[in-house]
C-alpha cells in the first residue's frame, strides 16, 4: 500500500513539474527571448496581418510570385505530402499537369529549364520558399500584370535570397511571403 501511494504522489508531482511548469516556463522564455517567432512569425502589411513566413498561402494573382504546388491545398491542420513514389503514374501525371499550369502561366520558359520545385510539391504541402531559379522564371508575369520593372523584381529576389543551412545544407531559396509583401509595397507607393 505504501508503495500505490508513493506512485500516485509521484505521478502527481511529475504531473505538475512536466505537465504544466515546464511547458509554461519554455513558453515563457520563448516569448521573451524570441518573440517574433514564439508568435508564429506573423508578416504585417499596411498594420494588418497577411499570413505567416513560415507557411505558404494559395496565390493565383499573376502580379505576385507562386508559392510551390501543395498536396494538401495550403491546409495547415493538414500538412503532409502525396506520399507518392517517383515511378507512381499518379505522381507522373501530377507533375505533368503542374508543367502544363506553368508553361500557361510563364510561357517562354523551356520545361528543361524549369526546376522541380516549380512542379513537384514539398514534403509539408506547406513550404514557403521557392528555388531563385523558381522566381527569375515568374519575374516576366508578375512585370507584365504589375507595371514593375524585371530589374527591380530581380532586385527583390536577390535581396531576399538565403542560401544554404550552414553553407552546405539545401539550395539558395527565396521566401514567396517576403517577396510578394515588397510587390505589394512597392504598388502602394
Amino acid at each position: 500500500m505504501v508503495n500505490l501511494w508513493r506512485a500516485i504522489r509521484f505521478t502527481v508531482v511529475f504531473a505538475i513539474l512536466l505537465g504544466a511548469l515546464y511547458p509554461l516556463a519554455v513558453s515563457g522564455i520563448g516569448n521573451l527571448l524570441f518573440p517574433y517567432q514564439a508568435k508564429g512569425s506573423m508578416v504585417q502589411l499596411n498594420g494588418q496581418t497577411v499570413g505567416s513566413k513560415l507557411i505558404a498561402q494559395q496565390v493565383t494573382a499573376p502580379g505576385l510570385f507562386h508559392p510551390r504546388p501543395s498536396a494538401v491545398d495550403y491546409a495547415a491542420n493538414g500538412s503532409g505530402g502525396s506520399n507518392l513514389g517517383p515511378t507512381n503514374p499518379a505522381l507522373v501525371k501530377e507533375v505533368q499537369q503542374n508543367l502544363q499550369v506553368v508553361e500557361k502561366q510563364d510561357p517562354g520558359t523551356p520545361p528543361s529549364k524549369i526546376p522541380p520545385d516549380m512542379v513537384e510539391s514539398s514534403a509539408s504541402g506547406l513550404d514557403p520558399d521557392i528555388s531563385v531559379q523558381d522566381a527569375l522564371i515568374q519575374i516576366p508575369r508578375i512585370a507584365k500584370a504589375t507595371g514593375l520593372s524585371q530589374a527591380y523584381l530581380k532586385s527583390i529576389v536577390n535581396g531576399n535570397a538565403q542560401g544554404p543551412a550552414l553553407g552546405i545544407w539545401g539550395n539558395t531559396v527565396v521566401n514567396v511571403m517576403q517577396l510578394n509583401v515588397a510587390i505589394e509595397q512597392r504598388l502602394r507607393k
